[in-house]
Order: C-alpha cells, then structure tokens, then sequence
C-alpha cells in the first residue's frame, strides 16, 4: 500500500478534494519549458469524451518522463482534466477555457438557459511498467438563463478565466446553475467515488 501519491496537476480544487478523502500526495506539475497548452487544444471535429481521454494520458505520459528525470522514489501519479461540452453543437462541442473576455462572453451565452455536459477524466498510473488506468465521469448541468448584464458582472469578477466552460460552479457561478445530475465533485474537477476506485486499484491509502 501507498502512503501518497504524485498528483500531475496545479488545480487548487483538485488538490483540496484530494485533502477532503486522506490522500496525502505530493506535486509533479509541469516545468515552464514544456508545451502544456498544445496538449489541451482539441483536435479538429474531436468529441468530447475521446478529448478529455486523451488529454488526460497526454498529461499521464509527460508526468511519467518527468518523474523519471527527477529521479524520485516511485508512488503512483494521477492526473485529470475536466472539460465543458453542448454535445452536436454546430460550432463545435467542445467549450474549453476562455482566452479573453470576449471569449468568456461567448462561451457563457452558448451556456445561457441550455443543458451541459461536464466531463472529468481521470487517470492513475500504478506502476512504472504498467499502462495508466482511466476513468471517465460525465454530468448534466443546467444553467439559467443569464441576462447580458449578469454575464457581463461575472466576467469582471474575475473568475470564469482559467477554467472550462468559463465558470466554477464552486465558485460564484454556482449562483448560475439551479440544478445538476451527476457528481458535484467531478464538475469541480476530481469525481471522488471514481478517483477512489483508482487509489484502490492502484494501492494509494485513503480514508
């Protein structure tokens, strides 16, 4: 059994959620000389899923290589990404993080008073010489709908940037979404009952 784990990720809610079910991990996060950003651009016409899938084992692969240039005692290394998606949009179904605020006024208004998919793939790697086991963790949520106003007001707060979908619904944007089907922790970026059926797998202690 593994008493932590590297976690290949600098989400602050990942690494809360992480904190809320005991798993004591240590960071194994990308150095400023790797090209995070092309790993996470969508392929033309990819969907959803196979997106959020592959950009996971991406991160899984380069987390690998940087364990193994560190030189540092094994432990299993998990990694996620989380992405929003309006399934068969014509523009493209897959709404990543805003560039701008142009682009967090686009993606908001695409959400307003519509029905969303919230996808988070995770991925643990137990060993070395094993393939990384991935699991991904779909939910429905629904926004209300947003005058011009209100959009333009969570904008300038600051905080639809950095995030899929240019919202964090533990944020100031739970405000925006009246009801969800599936996992709250998933949409915030780490489904809990799936990554404990990682840990489990992969020998991490938990509570």
């Amino acid at each position: 059994m593994f008493s932590y784990l590297y976690l290949a990720s600098q989400s602050p809610r990942r690494q809360e959620l992480l904190k809320q079910i005991g798993v004591a991990f240590e960071m194994l996060t990308a150095s400023p000389e790797e090209d995070s950003e092309s790993i996470e651009t969508p392929l033309p016409h990819e969907k959803a899923r196979a997106y959020v899938e592959r950009v996971t084992l991406a991160k899984s692969a380069a987390a690998f290589i940087r364990w193994q240039k560190k030189q540092l005692p094994w432990a299993p290394i998990l990694c996620a990404d989380t992405t929003v998606s309006l399934p068969d949009h014509p523009t493209g179904e897959i709404l990543g993080k805003p560039s701008d605020a142009a682009d967090a006024l686009r993606i908001l208004s695409l959400l307003s008073g519509k029905i969303h998919e919230v996808l988070t793939a995770v991925a643990i790697l137990p060993s070395p010489e094993s393939s990384p086991i991935c699991l991904v963790q779909v939910s429905e949520v629904e926004f209300a709908t947003l005058s011009p106003q209100r959009i333009a007001s969570y904008i300038a707060s600051g905080e639809p940037f950095g995030k899929a979908g240019a919202y964090g619904i533990q944020g100031l944007g739970g405000a925006l979404i009246p009801r969800i089907k599936g996992s709250y922790s998933g949409i915030m970026g780490l489904p809990i009952y799936e990554t404990i059926q990682l840990l489990e797998r992969a020998q991490v202690s938990h509570i």
